[in-house]
Order: structure tokens, then C-alpha cells, then sequence
């Protein structure tokens, strides 16, 4: 048993190490949003209250006797799954987290496959076909990874799409204003139109996610580019390369061989970079008229609502960490190499 253990330390201690980050960042969190200037009692009563009011409704919400006292009483509640409840609506963060959970990460999903897909197009141009123009617009654009923020390309693209051109719908959801609203089944709502048939809000749902799903593609596949070009020309003069070359391998072969050799660190790359679009969303939901966690964090964040606060921060660091793991072990299983301990590893 502790031979087997000793082998598989790698992803085990990995795994067992996820709780403790999460409960160090959930204490980070807790004790940081006590600095922020504001008072959430206030902000709910309102400027004419009293005293007593005042300390009811203060110990009604939780914030009431010291601040290690409203910690150890908020760790016993997560340790329990239980967020407490919004400070504004009243309802648990837990629930409005679940509802709005889905839609927010099927937006980050969508964005990062269709980054991925355009990495993997453009990338090929570069590398295989070098001395055409779009191949060298590829490695400018690639140089300027990061110049350009999600932000910024959202609301150009309003303004051109729809404002001026009025070719993409109205920024007011996911759905048209005159279709009915799509049955939820598993929460993600461009899947539950699919699911159910819904053929009309399927396809005006996918038309109003061009735009945002475009803004995240174009703003994160630079980088992506960037490292993949880098990647693959390493690939192209290993060795391994020269050897199914002078063998007669097939050029398709050849290809899928190189991007094999290149893929652990974009791999390690996207996971990363997973966790950018999650928050990323939050502006862009903001932008589009989309129900997700972004609304709902930027009104927790002007009504000073620690608990809603505090379950956003924590459900998008647990999700960011598990995604980090993911890709981490990935990484480590297709390439033994990189394990601790392992023959080459640093």
C-alpha cells in the first residue's frame, strides 16, 4: 500500500491539496471584504433608522460581534455548502448561484472552444504555409497578444454590429423579447434549446452569442497563437520529426504528430486561460444584456452584499482551481515526464 502510494502521490497529494486552497482563499476573501469601505446594514435600512433597528437587523444578517466571530460562524456555513443568503434579495446565495451558474459557464465553454478552434486554423497557416499574406498577418496579430481587452472589443463591435450596421440583435439577453422563454432542463440555456427542439430560440439565442462568443475568441486566441507557433516549430525540428520525414510518413501523419509533441503547453495554456473567461464573462454579460453571474456579482458589489459577494468569489475560484487540477493531471498523464519526482522533471 505505501509502495502504491508513493506512486500515485503525483495526483493524489493534488487533489487533497484543492480543499485546503480553497478554505485559505475563502478566509483571504472573508477578512479582505471587511476593509471595503461601506456599511451593508445601512445600505438595507436605509437613511432613517434606529439603534435597535439597526442591531436587529445586524444580527439578523450575521454581521453582528467581532470579526473572528462572523469568520468562524461563516466557515462552519461553508463547510456546510451554505452560502447564507443575499443581503438584497433575500433569497440563498446558494440557489441564485445555481440558477445563474450554468449560463455563465456554457458562455465560457462556447468561447474557449471556438479560441481553441481558431488557435488550431491560424496557428496551421503560420507553420505550414509561412510565406503566404495571411500567415504573416497571423504572426503580427499573435505579437499582439493581450492588447486588445474583451471590453473594448464588445463595444466596438455594438456599436459597428448593431448600432451602425444593425445587423446583430439588441444587447437585451440571450433570447428575442417577442419568443417565449426556453423550458430550463439542465440549466445551460443554449442547450435546452437544443434539447427540447426549440428550433426558433435556438437559433435566436446562437445569434445573439455570435458577437460575444467572437469578442472572446478574438481576444484570447492571440496568446494561444502566440505559444502554439513557438510550440510547433520546436516540434517541427525535434528529431522525431526528421525521423517520420525520411521514413515516408504521410503529411498528415507528420502534422498530428508535431501538434502532439506542441500540445502540453497550450494544453496547459487553455486550462489557464479557462478561468480568464469565466471572469471575463462578467463583463461581457454586463455588455449583452445577459442573466449570469455577472449582473449578479455587480449588484452585490454596489449593495456592499458580503454573502453574495463572497459566494461569487468562492464558486468562480473553486471552478478556476478544479479546472487548473484538471489540465495539470492531463498534462502529467499524457507526459509522465513532467511528474514530481519523474526522469526530467523540474
Amino acid at each position: 500500500m505505501p509502495e502504491f502510494l508513493s506512486r500515485q502521490r503525483w495526483w493524489i497529494t493534488r487533489v487533497l491539496l484543492l480543499p485546503l486552497h480553497l478554505f485559505v482563499f475563502a478566509i483571504i476573501t472573508f477578512l479582505l471584504l471587511r476593509l471595503v469601505p461601506g456599511d451593508p446594514v445601512a445600505s438595507v435600512l436605509g437613511p432613517n433608522y434606529t439603534q435597535a433597528a439597526y442591531l436587529t437587523m445586524q444580527r439578523a444578517l450575521g454581521l453582528d460581534g467581532s470579526v473572528w466571530s462572523q469568520l468562524g460562524r461563516y466557515i462552519v456555513e461553508i463547510l456546510h455548502l451554505d452560502f447564507g443568503s443575499s443581503i438584497q434579495t433575500g433569497r440563498a446565495v446558494m440557489s441564485e448561484m445555481g440558477t445563474r451558474l450554468p449560463g455563465t459557464l456554457e458562455l465560457a465553454v462556447q468561447g474557449l472552444f471556438f479560441t481553441v478552434l481558431l488557435s488550431l486554423v491560424l496557428s496551421y497557416v503560420a507553420v505550414f504555409h509561412p510565406k503566404t499574406v495571411l500567415a504573416r498577418i497571423v504572426l503580427v496579430y499573435s505579437r499582439a497578444a493581450g492588447a486588445l481587452p474583451e471590453f473594448v472589443l464588445a463595444v466596438w463591435a455594438l456599436f459597428v454590429f448593431f448600432t451602425v450596421l444593425h445587423v446583430a440583435p439588441a444587447p437585451l439577453g440571450r433570447l428575442s423579447t417577442d419568443l417565449p422563454t426556453q423550458t430550463v432542463i439542465t440549466g445551460f440555456p443554449f442547450l435546452d434549446t437544443l434539447i427540447q427542439g426549440y428550433t426558433a430560440g435556438a437559433i435566436s439565442m446562437a445569434a445573439h452569442l455570435v458577437l460575444p462568443i467572437a469578442v472572446m475568441a478574438i481576444a484570447s486566441s492571440a496568446v494561444v497563437i502566440k505559444v502554439l507557433v513557438s510550440s510547433l516549430q520546436g516540434a517541427i525540428q525535434d528529431p522525431a520529426t526528421a525521423f517520420r520525414i525520411t521514413t515516408g510518413s504521410g503529411r498528415r501523419a507528420t502534422v498530428l504528430s508535431v501538434y502532439r509533441r506542441a500540445a502540453p503547453a497550450v494544453v496547459t495554456l487553455v486550462g489557464q486561460m479557462f478561468g480568464y473567461l469565466v471572469g471575463g464573462t462578467i463583463v461581457l454579460e454586463s455588455l449583452f444584456g445577459f442573466a449570469g453571474l455577472g449582473s449578479y456579482a455587480v449588484k452585490a458589489v454596489l449593495s456592499t452584499d458580503y454573502p453574495a459577494i463572497q459566494g461569487f468569489l468562492l464558486v468562480v475560484a473553486g471552478i478556476t482551481l478544479i479546472v487548473y487540477m484538471i489540465v495539470d493531471l492531463a498534462v502529467m498523464t499524457v507526459d509522465p515526464r513532467r511528474r514530481p519526482g519523474s526522469v526530467g522533471s523540474n
